[in-house]
């Protein structure tokens, strides 16, 4: 006879189908919470296995906690085994589990506590997805980002990311009274029934608590060959009850007036739902394809335009050429659905833009949809492409495999008469293990393709070891007219299913593994995986198996996986700090030493090369260090010692430099020693408020902002180039008076020696012959700043003017140099090529200044550096209201004291432009006015002064 309480605090209603082995393990996490008033009831779906038994077992040797009860047929979900078990639940609260997952230890009393301390319907908290066949034990959260910080909802509506994103009910206490007094309850005879469920919940609840707390811990087998109901995407069954499911959720929301919810909904849907289905096409035949798009017509073409409106490029083409069933046209759509990098069609260009498919041009809808101009494909070089290259052969004869393939050639890259080479590389897919690579003979061109077919003796030549190398990649190496392009091998509707396995010898003998057997990738690549097909294989595998997961083994990984650890902590941010400060902090400086570091290491540029190069004219006695940031240095100096950013190389030249000069900042955490010198040569002018003068700044904590102090009491010499700098920036940093360098900036001595008549820059001369600009034309440099939204976020560059039309206008005797914000990328239509050049990869600013005959900007401060010259500057500020009055202000009104004409439209831009001439003239005195108030002290020997005065008159250091 049952003894438990009359009222637990929670019923957690385990499901069970067919499980009895991992059942007692969830049962178990129960049993073991923290919280002890809690009560197990097990709901069996009538499994054909011994599941009931043990779960009658469980209940027998827990006859306080636990209950088993079993539905007289099976039901096909899991819906009606959870409705079961909450119709004979005692709880003030509901959980639910399922068999082969587990709870956190205090997962029901950190829930009941924020239901009765908030006395919420609902509480809600994160799930956790454990890759139990992973190596290193895979974890990913779900949708933490939901779970940072603990809320309280009165409305699912206040946060529609958790209704659309958060649709489990396992990770979730429920009051019954709540569920009961609502007749909240799984649907029945249908899958998906947590999206409904919960939907229902969500709405239902008058008040909603979150926390940041793991309670669920759901348990993922990728390598299953029984796939779990949610991943039986193939089953057409399984795409009709999806869309079932969220027609009857949008039908709530509807008779609720949730329109906002609805749209978030039908984005996701888009955006999520669909691509897990649209993984899938191109491995199923024409009658499914066929079904499943009748039914995704049906449903998501009503959708609203402002859901279609969110979906990126790639997403909406794939919609649209679902919708119309055009197979051919969305298989490679798919690809690079799947693969963002790849470039999967040959495209095709019409009237100087750039389209999926030369297919349906002739509607205006679809042209704008295929239009992909701005994703830059035609931009790239062949090097840098990564191509669609599609497998159409695949035969195993013996213990050779042949392979054929096709790879997609965009825009005819790779010219007809190109030389071609190729060939393919398998390599194993842990990293630092071995590759192979063998020769494929004459690639050719074949319309829009390059195909290929080589006969590889994978049984001769691959010897894997056997025990850690088990899958396989295969890649294609292309090489056309010495430049190469890699790309992967995408299966399709080749059958490897039906396909032999190959013969294989491992180095560790066959009774590690004898076969190679072809498989699909998650991302639709062919890989090849080691097996075991003969009994001794079988045998001495699982024997390896038993071993590894034995005490020696275990202890053997825990060993390996502690050296990792450790590795990673010698290379993390915080081992560094501490090293920094404790050991390379005490090494002696090294006299003559500098740093120099550009825009946080990404260029060779601005006033640290200009001090850099005034001290190599003079021969001084340095050791120079430029730091770099990303994976090479490119542009920088070859006379000078380079190193990452934030590399241990990095850190003990900056330990031991006898000066630091940079313009942006290095690293705020890293002390400076008070025997270096700090010399801060800053990287502009400000137009919008900085430093301590930014609200966001001053909002911080004390801590906060008493640690960015300190990372600018590093300074010991602050240049300015007027005193409206020693206002604005040296005031807002808090950069004292003896600190500052009233010299100009070293990186505008060329513009003042320019405007006084010096010799043609020779480098603003090369740079005009590498971009192939005629002498006789007039270049006009478009140098726009960024934009950021309300979030912080930087928004992506969007010309404010039709660049076609600027091109249609003017590009018969002008160019227009366009460089773009180092935060923003830049994509140019083929339309206008010649005209219009997109310079912002050039390291250098300086150049491009003296090349250009006249300056289009909003609101850089490369207004203040171009004034110098004296040349007209046009001032397009098409969102000034929204630039200065958001919540960061400016420091003076642009639209009063710019010294050029200031356009607010796209026509009176162009209107300006087409009179030019007059321009200068116009503002010839505003102009100077504005260089004697903004750079008083840029008069071309900024860089002299520097190096006279910290490294004397004969550029000896002192």
């Amino acid at each position: 006879m049952s003894t438990v309480a009359p009222e637990p605090d929670v019923s957690v209603v385990v499901i069970v189908y067919n499980d009895e082995e991992r059942l007692p393990t969830a049962v178990g996490s129960v049993l073991e919470q923290t919280l002890r008033n809690v009560e197990v009831i097990i709901a069996d779906d009538c499994s054909t296995d011994g599941s009931y038994e043990v779960a009658q077992a469980l209940a027998a040797a827990h006859p306080d906690k636990v209950r088993a009860i079993r539905l007289p047929e099976n039901s096909g979900g899991c819906g009606e085994p959870r409705n079961q078990g909450v119709k004979v639940a005692r709880g003030r609260y509901v959980m639910f589990l399922d068999s082969d997952d587990t709870l956190e230890r205090n997962a029901c009393r950190n829930m009941v506590e924020a239901a009765d301390r908030t006395d919420a319907d609902l509480v809600s908290a994160l799930c956790v997805r454990v890759h139990t066949d992973s190596r290193h034990d895979k974890r990913v959260q779900w949708y933490p980002w939901l779970y940072r910080e603990t809320r309280t909802l009165d409305s699912v509506a206040e946060l529609p990311d958790l209704f659309v994103f958060d649709t489990l009910s396992t990770n979730k206490c429920y009051r019954r009274d709540f569920l009961l007094g609502n007749d909240l309850a799984f649907p029945r005879g249908i899958h998906y029934e947590d999206l409904l469920f919960s939907a229902q919940a969500y709405l239902a609840a008058r008040r909603i608590t979150l926390i940041p707390n793991t309670v669920y811990f759901w348990n993922v087998v990728q390598k299953t060959s029984v796939k779990s109901i949610s991943n039986r995407r193939n089953e057409i069954s399984n795409f009709a009850d999806r869309v079932e499911i969220h027609r009857r959720i949008d039908a709530i929301l509807d008779r609720q007036g949730q329109d906002e919810l609805k749209l978030r909904k039908d984005i996701k849907f888009l955006k999520h739902d669909l691509v897990l289905y649209l993984r899938e096409l191109p491995f199923l035949d024409d009658d499914y394809r066929h079904r499943f798009a009748e039914l995704a017509r049906d449903y998501v073409q009503d959708f609203p335009e402002a859901a279609y409106a969110e979906l990126d490029r790639v997403h909406a083409i794939c919609a649209q050429l679902l919708l119309r069933e055009d197979w051919t046209d969305l298989m490679p759509a798919i690809d690079t659905l799947l693969n963002r990098n790849k470039i999967s069609a040959p495209l095709t260009e019409r009237d100087g833009r750039i389209y999926w498919t030369d297919r349906y041009l002739d509607d205006d809808e679809m042209r704008s949809v295929l239009d992909v101009t701005t994703l830059g494909y035609h931009a790239k070089q062949l090097n840098q492409m990564y191509l669609r290259n599609r497998l159409t052969e695949y035969t195993a004869r013996g213990g050779d495999v042949v392979l054929a393939g096709e790879v997609v050639n965009p825009l005819h890259t790779i010219a007809p008469g190109a030389k071609l080479t190729a060939e393919l590389e398998f390599r194993a897919r842990r990293r630092s293990l071995q590759t192979f690579t063998f020769p494929v003979p004459a690639p050719r061109h074949q319309g829009d393709v390059i195909a290929w077919r080589a006969e590889v003796p994978l049984a001769r030549r691959l010897r894997p070891l056997g025990i850690v190398d088990d899958v396989w990649d295969v890649r294609l190496h292309l090489t056309a007219d010495g430049k190469r392009t890699t790309s992967r091998l995408t299966v399709g509707a080749v059958d490897l299913e039906h396909a032999d396995d190959v013969p294989v010898r491992p180095r560790l003998t066959r009774i590690m593994a004898d076969r190679l057997e072809a498989q699909v990738s998650a991302k639709g690549h062919l890989a090849f995986r080691l097996t075991q097909h003969s009994r001794l294989a079988r045998t001495g595998r699982a024997a390896v198996e038993r071993n590894l997961h034995g005490r020696p083994a275990r202890a053997a990984k825990g060993a390996y996986r502690r050296l990792r650890a450790l590795r990673r902590d010698l290379n993390s941010g915080t081992r560094k700090l501490q090293v920094y400060e404790r050991m390379l902090t005490r090494l002696p400086v090294r006299k003559g030493t500098v740093v120099f570091e550009s825009h946080l290491g990404k260029q060779y540029s601005d006033s640290p090369r200009a001090i850099y190069e005034e001290l190599r004219r003079r021969g001084a006695p340095i050791t120079p260090i430029w730091s770099y940031a990303g994976e090479r240095p490119e542009g920088f100096p070859k006379d000078a010692e380079l190193v990452r950013r934030w590399s241990w190389g990095y850190l003990k030249a900056l330990a031991q430099a006898e000066y630091w000069i940079d313009n942006q900042g290095f690293p705020l955490r890293l002390t400076k020693r008070p025997e270096t010198t700090y010399i801060q040569t800053w990287h502009g002018s400000a137009l919008k408020r900085m430093g301590f003068d930014e609200p966001g700044l001053r909002m911080l904590s004390e801590p906060e902002q008493r640690s960015y102090q300190q990372a600018l009491d590093r300074f010991d010499h602050f240049v300015v180039r007027s005193e409206h700098d020693v206002r604005t920036l040296a005031r807002a940093y808090r950069i004292p008076e003896h600190k500052l360098l009233r010299t100009g900036y070293p990186r505008n001595d060329a513009l003042v020696r320019a405007r006084q008549g010096a010799a043609s820059n020779p480098e603003a001369q090369r740079l005009a012959e590498r971009l192939g600009i005629d002498p006789g034309r007039r270049v006009l440099l478009y140098a726009p700043t960024f934009r950021a939204g309300s979030d912080g976020r930087v928004k992506d560059f969007e010309f404010p003017f039709d660049v076609e039309d600027f091109a249609a206008r003017f590009g018969d005797d002008c160019t227009l140099l366009v460089r773009a914000h180092y935060l923003n990328r830049l994509t140019l239509p083929p339309s206008v090529a010649g005209r219009v050049i997109d310079v912002s990869a050039e390291p250098d600013i300086t150049p491009l200044m003296l090349l250009a005959d006249a300056l289009i900007t909003d609101y850089s401060s490369v207004m203040f550096d171009y004034a110098l010259l004296q040349r007209p500057i046009v001032f397009y500020v098409h969102d000034w209201e929204e630039y200065a009055q958001d919540t960061r202000g400016t420091y003076f009104d642009l639209l009063c004291e710019a010294p050029g004409p200031v356009p607010r439209t796209a026509e009176e831009l162009f209107d300006v432009l087409g009179d030019l001439g007059t321009v200068g003239a116009a503002h010839e005195a505003r102009l100077k006015e504005f260089v004697d108030k903004y750079g008083e002290y840029d008069r071309g020997d900024a860089a002299a002064q520097i190096v006279d005065r910290f490294f004397g008159p004969a550029g000896e250091a002192r």
